[in-house]
């Protein structure tokens, strides 16, 4: 599919009533009501705290692929991405109904309801559910694996969201999209399965260099069987890991729902359409991989007292929900030299004292919304 059609889709099918950051059952229930008898709603299990968790299946073909998003509950990109997908399925639009035709597609779009609700990483047990995948310890995580049992899929496709912090290499643009084929043994061995993984991330790769030239990114592939992506992948199932990261300006990661749609949508185009065997899979190491060349904020060229030379200020948002809203808190996390750092914004201090709220010296761990600069109060989230 061009890249220009898959916009219009996209413009087309987004789902408005998902926006922001706090995505939970509460919002996606009566999502799911009318979605219309095109597709197949199941309560596949309870959370910890007995919330339930859905499954949503549609499509007739042969190739069938799993997707779970919000495993981490305050990782809601892909879930609102997820939404746009179903969308456009249950559409009447021609242009996708090849991609039914070829594939069964299981969607799990909150697998951690209470982390959802609560926007932790981790569920009601403090449990990281992508840690749990060899002990399933946790209902979530037997869940999961239930339905992969069941569901026995051809692709897995591991639904996250990322830190500000990632850059596309030790470069001053952002990861907006980052992937990873995971290992599948201590080696790190390409094997044939991980190819076909490779494989179709080049060809979401290529489509977003279209769209954010150097912004894609991917993971360092270390072995960690405890990870679901690990095992899956180590079970000769070809797995995928999307991360949904940062675009300039978009905290709300508005923008980014945007890429996560169009790369799923172009990688069920591209499986629906290729027998995907692996054998185009060398452009994946084209990809550079995911650095923490980031700061959410930089002020540059600071002194801290009157006696210090000038250095820089690093800050670093603190995401907190409060009456059911993301807030975004900046926080002090570095005061030195950040030469080898880039930041979303970038403040030039011009050698002048930088003072908290007392006018005091600024500390590491100073979280206000703004600083006194030059004996004037600057407003640090403004844009």
């Amino acid at each position: 599919m061009k890249v220009e059609a898959i916009q219009v889709l996209f413009s087309k099918f987004k789902e408005d009533r998902l926006f922001h950051r706090y995505i939970t059952n509460n919002h996606i229930e009566p999502l799911l009501k009318n979605l219309g008898d095109s597709v197949a709603i199941k309560i596949i299990g309870t959370s910890v705290l007995k919330q339930p968790i859905y499954s949503v299946t549609i499509g007739s073909g042969k190739k069938k692929i799993l997707m779970w998003s919000q495993m981490h509950g305050n990782e809601s990109t892909t879930t609102k991405a997820i939404f746009d997908l179903l969308n456009t399925f249950i559409s009447a639009e021609t242009s996708i109904k090849h991609i039914l035709e070829a594939c069964t597609i299981c969607c799990i779009p909150i697998l951690n309801p209470d982390g959802a609700e609560a926007y932790t990483r981790v569920n009601a047990n403090d449990v990281d559910l992508n840690r749990d995948a060899q002990l399933r310890s946790q209902p979530e995580s037997k869940v999961l694996r239930t339905v992969y049992e069941d569901f026995n899929p051809d692709f897995c496709y591991n639904l996250h969201g990322q830190r500000t912090i990632f850059s596309a290499g030790k470069t001053n643009k952002p990861a907006t999209v980052s992937f990873l084929a995971p290992a599948q043994d201590e080696a790190c061995t390409i094997t044939p399965n991980r190819m076909i993984a490779m494989e179709i991330i080049s060809n979401m790769n290529d489509m977003l260099q279209q769209v954010i030239p150097n912004q894609v990114g991917v993971y360092d592939d270390a072995f960690n069987l405890n990870c679901v992506g690990d095992t899956f992948q180590s079970e000769n199932k070809p797995t995928i890991l999307f991360e949904a990261g940062h675009y300039f300006n978009d905290y709300e990661r508005e923008q980014t729902r945007k890429y996560i749609y169009m790369s799923l949508l172009t990688s069920l185009d591209y499986i629906s359409t290729v027998n995907v065997d692996g054998s185009f899979h060398k452009p994946y190491f084209d990809i550079p991989e995911n650095d923490k060349c980031f700061l959410d904020i930089i002020i540059r060229n600071a002194k801290i007292d009157s006696n210090s030379d000038v250095t820089d200020i690093g800050i670093q948002f603190q995401e907190r929900l409060v009456d059911g809203k993301v807030f975004f808190i900046p926080k002090i996390e570095k005061i030195e030299n950040l030469d080898l750092y880039y930041g979303h914004r970038e403040i030039d201090a011009k050698g002048h004292l930088v003072l908290d709220d007392n006018y005091l010296p600024v500390k590491i761990n100073y979280e206000n919304d703004f600083v006194i600069l030059n004996n004037k109060k600057t407003p640090i989230l403004s844009k």
